[in-house]
């Protein structure tokens, strides 16, 4: 399988990391770590679920995990505080942070690629279709570390090039436009989304967003 994200290739038959055609390096570690995270994206994994998968049976240091996602983040040319694509879930795990690309040549699908994009101070994540769950658990798809953020905090389900946002009954209540949702609500490009404390902005693909405008 071949999956593309920014000007990288992972490639799990012949177990390289190209970027552009030129071979990045990882350990099989490494490499098997990258992996994971891809084929669960936007999941996120626990620590003890990639210490599972990656060291069975065996016992490691936490600080073994910490020195492989630097390895993975040296070969994507990222930093912890300046990454597009591993995103640490604090005190649980970590996670890939591109939306699943369009570009697999054996799985690629209009609906594989990302249709809008949640924008915020720390980071931006792309979505699919489908429903995307918004808090501070680690399962959910939009991962914002905010005490006033409940686990669960809010939905985004998006159809095509429509997309709607409703509250699940957080704690703080979920504010669209300045108004606090009772109901799903239709968003629209540009759209300030408040959880909690934490601003984030809706931006739709089909409004024509660029690189240097995802941002609030």
């Amino acid at each position: 399988m071949q999956v593309h994200f920014g000007e990288f290739t992972i490639d799990t038959g012949s177990r390289q990391l190209r970027r552009g055609e030129a071979e990045c390096h990882l350990s099989p570690k490494g490499f098997e770590l990258l992996r994971l995270l891809i084929e669960n994206r936007p999941r996120a994994l626990s620590k003890e679920e990639l210490h599972e998968h990656l060291w069975p049976a065996t016992f490691v240091s936490e600080a073994t995990l910490t020195s492989l996602v630097a390895e993975v983040r040296a070969a994507l040319g990222e930093t912890a505080s300046s990454g597009r694509f591993l995103r640490t879930v604090h005190r649980f795990g970590y996670a890939f942070n591109e939306a699943p690309p369009a570009a697999a040549a054996s799985t690629s699908s209009a609906d594989a690629r990302a249709r809008c994009w949640i924008v915020w101070q720390s980071g931006q994540v792309g979505l699919t279709d489908g429903d995307h769950l918004l808090g501070r658990d680690g399962d959910v798809a939009v991962w914002l570390e905010s005490p006033s953020v409940s686990r669960h905090h809010a939905r985004i389900r998006v159809r095509g090039t429509a997309a709607t946002i409703e509250d699940l009954a957080s704690k703080n209540g979920t504010y669209l436009r300045g108004e606090r949702l009772a109901k799903p609500s239709p968003l629209t490009d540009g759209d300030e989304i408040r959880l909690g404390s934490v601003l984030v902005k809706f931006r739709s693909t089909d409004a024509g967003i660029t690189e240097t405008q995802r941002s609030p």
